[in-house]
């Protein structure tokens, strides 16, 4: 990851020139298509243009990254796997990661892109929730405004003339919501006298922390929805809110048990030492089961861009009858 130095400022987002690499995109072959999609900003779109313009278009996706194989082995299996759906056949689709896998960061998936001759960029950044600074991070060095006062943490990525649009993180999608259920499922007995408690990692920064809040708020109203649960509940490891929500539901009377669930992207420190020590000393069911492997991480993969790429088809066709949106 390439952190920002001391002089580097917000400007145009056309920046720079892309540079050329070694091909390393995801080629569709097979595949399904399921779900519409939407719930993108057009807010990086360089000098206040809309997309299309006949211009081919490409796909990256932006995971945060680690020094574990095999939660990047995850993250690209996954990605193929919406890559390889009808919907987004012809589309070259890459993987990239924030930080931690070299050779493979944002700037390099950009590059392999240019490499390939895309000019229409979509950004999806495969994260939970747009209250992470990571997102923020990633939007900023694109050109999108900051979140709040706070300035990003990344040099602003060489886009050359790309067109970009950049994509919002999960938040409360249905799917997801519906994957959320079925992890935890197993481990409801009597759904009218059980309480859902959401955990997610969170910020302790004001305007973040409330974009955490709504999307989980949300999101564990759609599961509670879904699971027909007495109660949903959702607490943050930071600010530290998982001792006390657990202590609120327990005081329910209600409530007979509390089902934990955690909203992470795969397996790991957080879901396999943080949450248990967090709440140590309680009574509750935990499986500890994220959100990768699951299909349905795939489908909002492959929902996400197949929506962006019909705006593309319409806006062609809109240039090509001359037709303007007034």
């Amino acid at each position: 990851m390439t952190r920002k130095t001391e002089g580097s400022g917000p400007g145009s987002a056309r920046i720079g020139a892309a540079g050329a690499v070694s091909d390393g995109a995801v080629r569709p072959e097979l595949g399904s298509a399921d779900a519409d999609g939407g719930g993108m900003s057009l807010d990086c779109l360089p000098s206040g243009g809309k997309p299309g313009r006949s211009g081919k278009p490409g796909v990256l996706v932006i995971s945060h990254g680690s020094r574990e194989t095999g939660w990047v082995r995850l993250v690209e299996e996954a990605v193929a796997a919406a890559a390889a759906s009808d919907r987004l056949q012809g589309v070259p689709v890459v993987c990239s990661f924030l930080e931690l896998v070299e050779g493979r960061l944002i700037q390099d998936g950009i590059d392999r892109l240019a490499a390939l001759g895309v000019t229409e960029l979509f950004v999806l950044p495969l994260f939970v929730s747009s209250g992470s600074t990571h997102v923020d991070d990633i939007g900023q060095a694109f050109g999108m405004p900051p979140v709040g006062e706070r300035a990003g943490e990344l040099e602003r990525f060489r886009i050359g003339s790309m067109r970009v649009t950049c994509g919002d993180p999960i938040d409360d999608d249905p799917d997801i919501a519906e994957l959320l259920y079925a992890n935890i499922r197993e481990l409801s007995a009597d759904p009218e006298r059980e309480a859902v408690l959401l955990i997610a990692h969170g910020s302790g920064e004001p305007a973040f922390h409330e974009r955490w809040q709504r999307g989980m708020r949300l999101l564990a109203d759609r599961v509670r929805t879904l699971g027909g649960f007495a109660r949903a509940e959702t607490a943050m490891l930071l600010p530290d809110q998982a001792a006390s929500r657990m202590e609120e539901l327990q005081r329910d009377p209600v409530v007979e048990s509390v089902l934990v669930v955690p909203l992470f992207l795969s397996a790991g420190y957080f879901t396999q030492k943080v949450i248990p020590s967090r709440l140590n000393g309680y009574s509750y069911k935990y499986n500890g089961k994220p959100l990768l492997p699951h299909p349905y991480i795939v489908r909002w993969m492959e929902r996400r861009a197949a929506a962006w790429l019909e705006t593309l088809e319409v806006s062609a066709v809109d240039e090509q009858t001359g037709q303007t949106d007034l």
